[in-house]
């Protein structure tokens, strides 16, 4: 097993890859999502990743069948202790409910413990900007939680460097609690949002960062290539934007640079990540034995500085 990251300059402890709780309930059922979790935990990892929203995309599906998953899967396996588990607050979980006021945080996170059949969150994050809600109410918030003893510590997801920047001023400025870590999406691919401003504002304040869509929604992996494979998958819709020559150009290169550690393209885009001093842990999810087998091994492989250029030339 690896060495155990820091989150921020919070007192979490996490594996350098996070568990991506999105597919249960969606493409991994109960069984399958306790098989998987129960693996993860075994291989030495203890990160766990989620959202109070998953997965509402899903026929049939209203959201917190992740988290509900999850918490029947702590109950029964007695692991509480031995895992960090992160969820997210603000996307709409039906017509009023969304957003990052004080009112909504405080009935929002009372249902997420309920689903994760806990008393505490690890990291509670908000799942995205706010931008009509004053940054001190939800600071306060999460202030009051903290104190409570329900959450530990705070993040931020798909904040711009802008409104991550004034909310760490915030809770300087009041004595709040800071958010410890960024959640953006960044992967081989998809570079532009994350690299500059934000990712350097991280480095500067000591942010963590867990990237999502460490995989590109699997197209990193290798196993999309044309229109044809694009059709076996119910993320067929979400890969087709990355099946173009540029997308093609990092596969050839994951291919050449997988073969010389006789490893795969999963584990060479996720080693990528690991290895950029800023990153934390990615974010992947496993819907089967084999896809997490492959996550679990990615930390072993170490990229010497020429295959991190090739990487980065063929993908910028």
């Amino acid at each position: 097993m690896g060495v155990m990251r820091r989150l921020g300059h919070s007192g979490l402890m996490v594996s350098p890859i996070a568990l991506g709780g999105n597919v249960f309930g969606w493409t991994a059922n109960e069984s399958t999502s306790f098989k998987i979790l129960d693996a993860f935990v075994s291989s030495g990892f203890n990160f766990i990743d989620t959202a109070d929203v998953y997965s509402t995309w899903a026929p049939g599906n209203r959201g917190g069948e992740s988290e509900t998953i999850i918490g029947r899967w702590l109950k029964q396996s007695g692991k509480r202790d031995q895992v960090v588990i992160a969820t997210k607050v603000g996307k709409p979980m039906g017509t009023s409910k969304r957003g990052l006021s004080k009112s909504y945080i405080e009935s929002a996170v009372e249902a997420s413990l309920q689903r994760l059949q806990t008393d505490y969150i690890d990291l509670y994050q908000s799942h995205e900007d706010d931008p009509g809600n004053p940054l001190e109410e939800t600071l306060e918030a999460y202030e009051e939680l903290i104190e409570q003893g329900k959450v530990k510590t705070i993040g931020a997801s798909n904040y711009t460097a802008n409104r991550l920047s004034e909310a760490l001023r915030v809770s300087k400025e009041h004595k709040l609690p800071r958010y410890e870590s960024l959640q953006p999406l960044y992967n081989l691919y998809d570079r532009t949002e994350f690299e500059g401003a934000l990712e350097q504002l991280c480095v500067k304040e000591g942010l963590g960062v867990i990237s999502y869509y460490s995989l590109a929604s699997g197209f990193l992996t290798g196993k999309y290539r044309n229109e044809k494979d694009l059709s076996q998958s119910p993320r067929g819709t979400t890969v087709k934007n990355y099946v173009n020559p540029r997308g093609l150009r990092i596969l050839e290169t994951l291919d050449r640079v997988a073969e010389r550690y006789n490893s795969t393209q999963t584990q060479v885009a996720l080693a990528w990540l690991m290895a950029r001093p800023s990153i934390t842990a990615p974010i992947a999810s496993a819907t089967n034995l084999n896809q997490l087998k492959d996550l679990v091994e990615s930390q072993t492989v170490k990229l010497d500085q020429l295959s991190i250029e090739e990487l980065n030339q063929a993908s910028a």
